[in-house]
Order: C-alpha cells, then sequence, then structure tokens
C-alpha cells in the first residue's frame, strides 16, 4: 500500500543530499592535507560540477573549492553565465569567491558553515545578496549540515596544530612546505 504523504527515503533535490556531496568533495580535500572545502554546482537537480580546495596541491591562492567547481560548470555548460544554478560549499564564501560567484550569476548559494571572520555571504560582509553596486544579486541558504561542515574543519586544524606541535618539538620542520 502506498502513503500519498509519506517522505521519500531520499530525496535527491535537497539541499542535505548536495551537501553531503560537497562534504565529499572536502574529504577529498582533508585526505590531501588541503583545508577541507569542498563545492559542487547543481543545475536542475543534476550536479554539474565538483570540487575540493586546492591550494597547496597546484599552489595557487585562487584554487578554492568554489572558484574550481565554478570554473568547471562554466565549462560544462559552455557559458560563463549559471543561470538556473546553485553552488553549495561547505563553509561560507570568502570575498573572492563571493566576487567570482557575483560575476557568474548563479541563481543561489547554499553554504554549511559560516565564516564569521572573513565570509562573504553574512558573516563579516555580504557580497551576494544586497549590494547595490553590484550587478548581481544571489539568494542566500546557509547553515545547511552546519554541524557535520564544523567538526570537519575544526578535526582539519587540531590534527594541523597537533602536527605543527610536534614538529617544533622534534625540531624536524617536517610540516613545513617549501
Amino acid at each position: 500500500m502506498w502513503l500519498v504523504d509519506a517522505e521519500p527515503i531520499i530525496d535527491l533535490s535537497s539541499d542535505d543530499y548536495f551537501m553531503q556531496q560537497a562534504l565529499r568533495e572536502a574529504r577529498k580535500a582533508y585526505a590531501a592535507t588541503e583545508v577541507p572545502i569542498g563545492a559542487v554546482v547543481v543545475r536542475e537537480g543534476a550536479i554539474i560540477s565538483r570540487a575540493w580546495n586546492q591550494v597547496e596541491t597546484l599552489r595557487d591562492a585562487t584554487a578554492h573549492a568554489e572558484m574550481l567547481a565554478l570554473t568547471a560548470a562554466q565549462t560544462v555548460m559552455e557559458d560563463w553565465r549559471l543561470d538556473g544554478c546553485t553552488l553549495y560549499v561547505t563553509k561560507e564564501p570568502c570575498p573572492m569567491c563571493a566576487g567570482a560567484i557575483v560575476h557568474c550569476r548563479p541563481e543561489r548559494v547554499v553554504f554549511g558553515c559560516a565564516d564569521e571572520k572573513a565570509g562573504a555571504a553574512g558573516g563579516w560582509i555580504n557580497l551576494l545578496e544586497a549590494n547595490p553596486p553590484l550587478n548581481h544579486r544571489c539568494a542566500i541558504t546557509g547553515g545547511v549540515m552546519t554541524d557535520e561542515c564544523t567538526e570537519l574543519l575544526q578535526g582539519f586544524f587540531r590534527e594541523a596544530r597537533a602536527r605543527k606541535k610536534e614538529s617544533v618539538v622534534n625540531g624536524n620542520g617536517a610540516d613545513r612546505k617549501e
């Protein structure tokens, strides 16, 4: 017997589902000793691009998950405009990423944990929604799977501090990148 009002077992169009996919990307960054932030771009209920922070890997300060996901989505769409798209990212975008988001013009940005010190989607400043001089505004949904996103980042930085302390104690400086 089918229940008409029953909740679906898996809702592939939910913010939680797509944030879980962004978290999968963030875990790739974690495994590569990168700050664990992941992003996916979704259009019409399908993921069209995925990315994770690769600043250290690529030796490129602009290789944030959002930037890489936006670039890949533009390739898929064969257009720099990401009309009808939603960007999911595990941490609130920084000003650089927010600027790129405004220029790419997705409909919506969904993020996991806020960044009160450097967030540009309402944490420190809001460049995405209500900034009159900019030519585009995005709807913002923050706080999706906040606990999971925060725990991943906090765990990463806790381990990084422990590695640094161990390095100082042992005097080997093994964690430094030359």
